[in-house]
């Protein structure tokens, strides 16, 4: 049986490392899958316990030079991050302290002053930058080399020994002469390529950490204690303490700190940073509330229904960090090309020195323009392009209340031609109310007597809608004798001794009964919009009842489908309705293509003949019959407002019922791909115009390690841009 963990990753600095790990991890028997990502440091490994424990798992990685560890969801490493990077910034400072003497001298040059530190104290300064700051360069590239890989610490080992060395060479060369007609030295090349790296390193990781923005808000919202009631006295406990059914008292103003349902009280709580709606939800007695939510004007007894990792809250995000730990199918391009890329700019580098020593006779400038090669080929930029780009985009459709289970469906969702809806629930309040009932050979108490009892203890909106009207005209009813589902018909059920169906007009055509009277009172209910049902006598075949249901469209609906309409999107509708009701819904709400009265098993094949046409299929549904279809469409997406299986089953989780966060969907998608791109532009084009500059001559090593790490920054920072993205705002 498979087994998945996640680990967490200390040490990876470039795309190539992360291509290092897969590698390694994958050379294992056992192990069936390796995804690693840069942006988040963490490994997803799925393989068999039979084969391979944790620990070989752990110790592999360990070989490949970075250090691991199994990831804990409770804990955030946001506090560690933060106290490595404040020992990063020591080490920047100390660096730079040491580097300054060295390039003002060249500084002062430009203003015609003409000053040169001793060799001996450019060589005493020089020399703790390369090997005690530098040290973790050559660590990192000694784990490489033992891989049979390359990364961008080995560029930089390579790179900034050469320019050491060399500048060794000439300083022991020229001892004779150190006070006069020293030829240049290139200390301060290598000392500030180091400092540059650090630098670069340290606001790369300074704004990665912001990237991860909505998780950190997410596990703020859950409050450390709770306060229960037991044996009529308040007790302050711990979170983590809290039971299944234990009484929860919250205050009003107080988070609320575990989900539930409300036993006793009444209030509006905001859910604004779990739903993204803004406005507070009225809650009163059986109501659920939700971990993390804000009480408002009321106090309120809470039973605890979900504790820890079954939270509401936690599943968010745990689908977050899901989401952001899985590779978009154009990250794994780019990890292919990045796994030749040092290889390439290694042999670029050796051509480069050959080339300009062979056909300029200068091997001192041969040996600066192959450095200047290795330290600008960055392959950091192209490592952080995608992943950074996902986990902004994720944490800002989180905060809109669009949860987006893995980085495909982000990356799919930006490019999607048709939308199917269901009907019930997701374009309509799915809360239907009886509108219409005529009874035939029977009184119409007797008919709702018999709807009523068959429909006692269902689920079903209609079945609700029945019972509700029951109660209102105080008509009594029992249980059904024996009960039966008849799947995309309706149920079948014996009452008094007489066996009935409650059903659609496929059950009617089934068992050929022919009414014209009843089936143009039918179809006039359906012109109108209404779900119509038949309430059939099975033994005598006649039919003794019609009931018309009405559903409320939703108030976005419309604007929902004029959105996706300008966005270049088909709306369809798949319904199991009737086509009448289908058809005068479509129309209002202006949906390109309806199909009516649709088995659940037919609207995934539906889904799958849009797909065989070349569509790219978005299906949007809220119940346990949409499940095959949301599974068959290229991106499923489930109203939190309907069943878990919808919800499990679906990429993505629209957290409230309003469908217009089914364009934002798209929108973000967009976004986000967008900036994919652009991070992807900006980091190719970077290297194809910087490392032929630098193989002629035309960047110094120095601008070439400033250069370098400013193009992993910009790319984080243009990622971050997205933070800005805005879900559309109801009315």
């Amino acid at each position: 049986m498979q087994q998945n963990v996640v680990l967490d990753i200390n040490g990876m600095t470039c795309a190539s490392c992360v291509s290092r790990i897969e590698k390694v991890l994958k050379k294992n028997e056992g192990i069936s899958s390796a995804s690693v990502n840069l942006a988040t440091e963490k490994a997803s490994v799925q393989f068999d316990p039979s084969k391979i424990d944790l620990l070989k798992i752990v110790s592999s990685i360990k070989t490949a030079g970075y250090e691991a560890s199994l990831s804990n969801p409770k804990k955030s490493n946001t506090d560690e991050k933060r106290i490595s990077l404040n020992k990063e910034r020591r080490i920047i400072l100390f660096s730079t302290v040491l580097t300054l003497p060295l390039v003002l001298p060249m500084i002062w040059e430009l203003f015609g002053a003409n000053f040169m530190l001793s060799p001996w104290i450019q060589w005493i300064l020089a020399t703790p930058i390369q090997f005690y700051i530098g040290f973790r360069f050559y660590r990192s590239a000694w784990g490489a080399i033992k891989a049979k890989t390359g990364n961008m610490e080995l560029l930089v080992a390579i790179g900034t020994s050469a320019a050491y060395g060399l500048s060794v060479y000439l300083l022991l060369k020229n001892l004779s002469h150190i006070h006069h007609q020293m030829p240049h030295l290139y200390f301060e090349g290598s000392a500030v390529i180091i400092t540059m790296v650090l630098l670069g390193k340290y606001l790369e990781a300074k704004a990665k950490m912001q990237t991860s923005a909505a998780i950190k808000a997410l596990q703020e919202l859950r409050p450390s204690t709770a306060r229960v009631l037991k044996d009529q006295v308040e007790k302050e406990i711990s979170v983590d303490d809290l039971k299944l059914n234990d009484l929860v008292v919250v205050r009003p103003g107080e988070r609320i700190p575990v989900d539930g349902i409300i036993e006793k009280g009444s209030t509006h709580v905001n859910e604004s940073l779990i739903t993204g709606e803004s406005l507070p939800i009225s809650k009163k007695e059986a109501d659920s509330v939700v971990g993390g939510s804000i009480n408002g004007e009321g106090a309120i007894f809470i039973k605890v229904n979900a504790i820890g990792s079954e939270t509401m809250l936690s599943r968010i995000i745990r689908l977050i960090e899901d989401a952001q730990a899985v590779k978009a199918p154009i990250q794994r391009l780019v990890d292919k090309v990045s796994a030749y890329f040092v290889p390439t700019v290694l042999i670029i580098a050796a051509l480069t020195i050959i080339l300009t020593g062979v056909l300029q006779g200068n091997w001192e400038l041969a040996i600066i323009n192959g450095v200047a090669v290795l330290v600008i080929a960055c392959p950091c930029a192209l490592g952080l392009a995608t992943p950074t780009s996902i986990m902004v985009g994720t944490g800002a459709a989180a905060k809109a209340g669009i949860l987006i289970k893995d980085a495909e469906a982000l990356e799919i969702t930006h490019s999607l031609t048709l939308v199917a809806f269901d009907k019930t629930g997701t374009l309509t309040e799915g809360k239907p109310s009886l509108k219409k009932l005529f009874a035939f050979d029977k009184s119409e108490e007797e008919v709702i007597g018999i709807l009523a009892t068959i429909q006692n203890g269902s689920e079903h909106p209609l079945g609700k809608a029945v019972i509700d009207v029951a109660k209102q005209k105080k008509v009594t009813f029992g249980h059904p004798q024996i009960f039966k589902a008849l799947p995309g018909r309706g149920l079948e059920a014996m009452v008094n001794g007489r066996t009935y169906i409650i059903g659609s007009k496929r059950v009617v055509l089934e068992m050929s009964i022919n009414d014209a009277i009843i089936s143009s009172m039918a179809q006039e209910r359906e012109s109108l919009g209404e779900t119509v049902s038949y309430l059939i006598d099975v033994e005598s075949k006649k039919i003794i009842g019609l009931v018309s249901f009405s559903d409320l469209i939703k108030d976005s609906a419309k604007e929902t489908i004029e959105k996706l309409k300008s966005l270049g999107i088909k709306t369809v509708m798949l319904t199991g309705d009737n086509q009448g009701s289908a058809t005068a819904v479509a129309k209002e709400l202006g949906i390109d293509e309806v199909h009516a009265e649709v088995l659940p098993q037919h609207k995934s094949e539906l889904i799958q003949s849009f797909r065989k046409k070349g569509e790219i299929v978005g299906m949007v549904g809220d119940g346990i019959n949409d499940a095959p279809a949301l599974a068959a469409a290229h991106v499923g997406m489930a109203m939190s407002t309907g069943t878990d299986v919808a919800m499990h089953t679906a990429g993505i989780t629209l957290m409230r019922g309003n469908p217009l966060l089914i364009p934002d969907a798209v929108s973000v998608s967009r976004r986000t791909y967008s900036k994919i791109k652009q991070n992807l532009f900006w980091a190719f084009i970077y290297n194809v115009v910087g490392i032929p500059l630098a193989a002629f001559g035309y960047l110094s090593p120095v601008v070439a390690g400033a250069a370098m790490a400013l193009s992993s920054v910009s790319v984080v920072s243009n990622s971050l841009l997205l933070r800005r993205w805005k879900p559309s705002k109801e009315d």
